[in-house]
């Protein structure tokens, strides 16, 4: 089990790196889309090839972020359902949505994105738009996004077999994947 661990550690912490870096790919596409509309306004001049670069930056900052959001703890459950069962029972489902959907799911997914970028790749797609961009990075950040999802998908699940064994400690204890605002709580009694 500590190979396994290091191996989630290692992933961990490529997908933290990787996750808080994306964030300036937002800034980078906003300044982008600010000059695109500044010169379309002022100059009477547009661009495809730029508002089609503001999608590509917005979409891997979106899949490059989906990892570290699953490492963070924070994608979207029935909290409903989840919040009433124990700590044990959680990590218990949390296990069983990792091995049977999510991981099923991302290994669908690159399965069948390979061929389809490799494709793009291989024939130089280019965008239908008049002066639009190639189209193959654009796919290859779908194919990258997925298999850091899918690297993070494998640390999860380490991650919760081991808290499971008792192996490590809880990462997220008592307050289940979201922290609780102690203001909140207050207002709430």
């Amino acid at each position: 089990m500590g190979a396994l661990l290091a191996l989630s550690r290692l992933i961990d912490r490529i997908n933290e790196i990787i996750g808080k870096s994306v964030s300036w790919l937002i800034l980078i596409a906003v300044l982008v889309s600010a000059v695109n509309a500044t010169v379309r306004k002022v100059f009477n001049v547009s661009s495809n090839a730029w508002l089609e670069l503001q999608w590509y930056l917005y979409g891997a900052a979106f899949l490059f972020a989906a990892a570290y959001t699953l490492k963070q703890n924070e994608h979207i459950r029935i909290d409903i359902l989840y919040g009433a069962w124990s700590r044990r029972v959680q990590h218990w489902i949390d296990l069983f949505g990792h091995v049977f959907f999510l991981m099923p799911m991302v290994t669908l997914m690159l399965y069948l994105l390979y061929p389809y970028v490799m494709r793009s790749y291989v024939s130089g797609e280019v965008s239908t738009n008049a002066g639009g961009l190639i189209l193959w990075p654009a796919k290859a950040l779908l194919l990258i996004g997925f298999a850091m999802l899918f690297c993070q998908g494998l640390s999860e699940i380490i991650k919760k077999i081991a808290v499971i064994r008792g192996d490590i400690a809880d990462p997220f204890p008592a307050t289940g994947h979201h922290g609780h605002d102690p203001i909140e709580q207050e207002e709430a009694l």
